[in-house]
């Protein structure tokens, strides 16, 4: 904005709750408006005019009512925010007599009123602000500019400018808001007459909408600039983002959208704003509300929003160049789709932008499609015709579209362009999985249960079979852990045969644990591997886990596994299984993937075993019963055997004794829980 402005309209507002450097943090209405014309040129100003706002909850707070003085019936009578801009728009013309060269700016004490009170209500209740409210004038910057001598802004507000300017206190004059608006236009009458001649030439900003674009990987972020969403809807898109924050100026391709480990979205969102003022703005939305959730807001750091954001794939930023376009995702393409099948799905209603340049299916690093595709549209219309075509057929498969962003799509890409695969996994010293779990067979002796309650035990799953305890076979429950090391709500559970498992989910099946009933399924033992090692078994039968390429890809010899034989020794049988080769296999796994089986098991353990009662001796020093299992909870994962031998150091493990009871229960904590929890005796 040149120097030839005209006029500047006061504004000031009151809202139903906290006031001063806390408005607006409480996400309360607004019910007070009060503005005044002032005349840059005459410098003289016009009438203060005041108007009530009916909130949509009339319940004011006692701070509200203890400053302001306004009552409920004050607001019962009054016009909503809608028709009180009405209102404002219609005096501010007739004052000012506008035509054309007349220009005129809003001038607020700090920003809170116009960033925190306008923006967020009017867009929760859909109303269309004037154009004069995405620019204005913040009177405490102003004052800053012309007097460097003034306090820091964070101490500024109007009764400080006031005495800076040995100015006359006009609270014990007006009432509330009047007072204000009159020490306001004191001071800019002041500060643009002699000796200060301040021009008032660069107006705040309020971006209009959100701009999407791409970010690399080596770009520099500042900290202060990121923040963490948590508790998103899960359809949520990037716009959501840039509406919960309206008021606040997100970054170009600022808003990304965080996946899970399954490349769905988990909630959460990082975003990047323009400074660090409007960052500090932000973190106070935690808890402001989205449709019915509320959104906590968080500090982050550029490195996480990098991680997320950040690509440096030349085809992502070739895709991504074409600005302001619709992304939207499609998932569960058939294998063999062509860029002519997607653009033929889509028709000529929604036609894609570019034809097949518009297009990117998205590939692991061997060329194999993935089964799913990133899609531009220019322009809003066009997606939500795409989006009505959700779930529609293309060949003899179901498509699933998802409105997506920028940072959705390197996330997507980085996740499986990234990951070099490799041969089968190194074998381990020693086998995963003890000889009794590994055969697979369609002999339905085991059982599923499903829908157990997370905090449910392995005594409560024990107490929950009853009379059927008794035909578990040794080592026989296994709790299924998702990605997390969390229960999954999941457990399988070995017979010692068909009948007795068929029976037991007859005699079990919907019984309650803890409040909820439990469904219980004969299984057999493939279909229990395949879940354990991170397949899904649905009623359209089994998924294999996502660590196993088709079979058509070629296999790789196994090396039999080797045990030195100072390794031999620190274990007992049964602890220390017979090396054996592995068979071939078709296994391929991502080189930073953790290769684990999600499950772990307990009751009942054989006589002889490292988990059963009395295997190790206990030292006379332990102030427990002879033979009790002590648990380390809560053990960092980089712990190693020096530090539990050092932790037990006060007790008189002979060495020999201690290395056998570390090294056989490093095994156990490996194959039979989760990694933070270690048993030792």
């Amino acid at each position: 904005m040149t120097a030839s402005l005209d006029y500047l309209v006061l504004l000031f507002g009151a809202t139903a709750g906290a006031h001063g450097k806390k408005l607006g943090s409480d996400e309360k209405e607004l019910v007070l408006l009060l503005w005044q014309v002032v005349d840059l040129a005459n410098e003289k100003a016009g009438k203060v005019h005041k108007v009530f706002v009916k909130p949509n909850n009339l319940e004011l707070t006692e701070q509200c009512i203890e400053h302001t003085g306004i009552a409920v019936e004050n607001l019962s009578t009054a016009e909503p925010l809608d028709q009180v801009l009405e209102q404002f728009n219609r005096s501010v013309s007739n004052e000012l007599n506008i035509g054309v060269g007349t220009s005129f700016c809003l001038c607020t004490d700090g920003q809170l009123l116009i960033r925190q009170v306008f923006h967020p209500e009017s867009s929760n209740k859909n109303v269309i602000l004037p154009e004069c409210f995405y620019s204005f004038f913040d009177l405490q910057k102003e004052f800053k500019k012309c007097c460097p001598d003034a306090p820091d802004l964070h101490e500024l507000d109007l009764s400080v400018m006031a005495k800076h300017l040995h100015l006359e206190d006009e609270s014990a004059t007006y009432q509330f808001g009047a007072s204000d608006i009159m020490t306001a236009n004191d001071i800019i009458l002041t500060i643009i007459s002699e000796p200060l001649n301040h021009r008032f030439t660069d107006p705040e900003r309020v971006n209009h909408k959100f701009e999407t674009g791409t970010c690399s990987k080596m770009e520099i972020i500042d900290d202060n600039t990121v923040i963490r969403a948590r508790g998103l809807p899960w359809q949520s898109s990037d716009q959501d983002i840039a509406r919960f924050f309206r008021g606040l100026n997100i970054a170009k391709g600022g808003a990304a959208l965080c996946l899970n480990s399954h490349g769905r979205r988990n909630g959460e969102a990082l975003v990047r704003f323009i400074n660090d003022e409007h960052r500090d703005l932000a973190l106070q939305r935690h808890k402001h509300h989205m449709g019915n959730r509320y959104i906590e807001v968080y500090k982050a750091t550029g490195e996480d929003f990098l991680k997320i954001a950040g690509g440096t794939s030349n085809e992502v930023a070739q895709f991504l160049s074409k600005e302001n376009q619709v992304i939207i995702r499609m998932r569960g393409l058939p294998f063999t789709a062509t860029a002519e099948e997607v653009l033929m799905f889509f028709g000529s209603n929604c036609p894609v932008t570019g034809g097949k340049e518009g297009i990117l299916f998205v590939k692991y690093p061997d060329e194999r499609p993935t089964g799913d595709a990133f899609v531009l549209f220019t322009c809003e219309e066009y997606a939500q015709n795409a989006l009505k075509k959700h779930k529609d057929m293309l060949g003899k498969r179901y498509i699933e579209l998802f409105r997506s962003t920028a940072a959705e799509v390197q996330q997507v890409l980085n996740r499986y362009t990234s990951t070099s695969l490799m041969p089968i996994a190194p074998a381990p010293i020693i086998p995963l999985l003890p000889q009794p779990f590994v055969p697979s067979t369609n002999l339905r002796d085991c059982i599923r249960l499903r829908g157990l309650p997370y905090a449910a035990t392995i005594e409560d799953i024990l107490e929950f079979l009853g009379e059927f305890t008794c035909d578990i076979r040794p080592h026989g429950v296994h709790m299924v852990l998702n990605q997390q090391g969390r229960p999954s709500g999941d457990a399988f559970i070995q017979m010692k045969s068909s009948d007795r498992a068929f029976l037991t989910s007859q005699k079990r099946h919907k019984r309650t644990m803890k409040d909820r009933y439990v469904e219980v399924f004969p299984c057999s033992a493939e279909e229990m591997n395949f879940v354990l090692m991170g397949g899904i078994l649905n009623r359209n039968g089994l998924s294999p886990p996502p660590c196993l390429s088709p079979s058509t890809y070629n296999t790789f010899p196994t090396q039999a596994t080797v045990i030195s034989a100072e390794s031999t020794a620190l274990y007992q049988q049964p602890v220390f299984l017979s090396p054996r080769a592995l068979p071939p296999s078709t296994a391929y796994y991502p080189a930073g993937a953790q290769f684990y089986m999600n499950y772990s098991t307990f009751y009942p353990s054989p006589s002889g075993s490292p988990t059963s009662i009395g295997y190790f001796p206990t030292p006379a020093t332990v102030p427990t019963q002879p033979g009790t299992i002590v648990r380390m909870q809560g053990l960092a994962y980089n712990t190693g055997v020096k530090e539990i031998l050092n932790f037990f150091s006060g007790y008189q493990y002979p060495a020999e004794e201690c290395q056998g009871l570390v090294h056989a229960h490093d095994q156990a904590r490996t194959v039979f829980t989760h990694p933070k929890e270690w048993v030792c005796i």
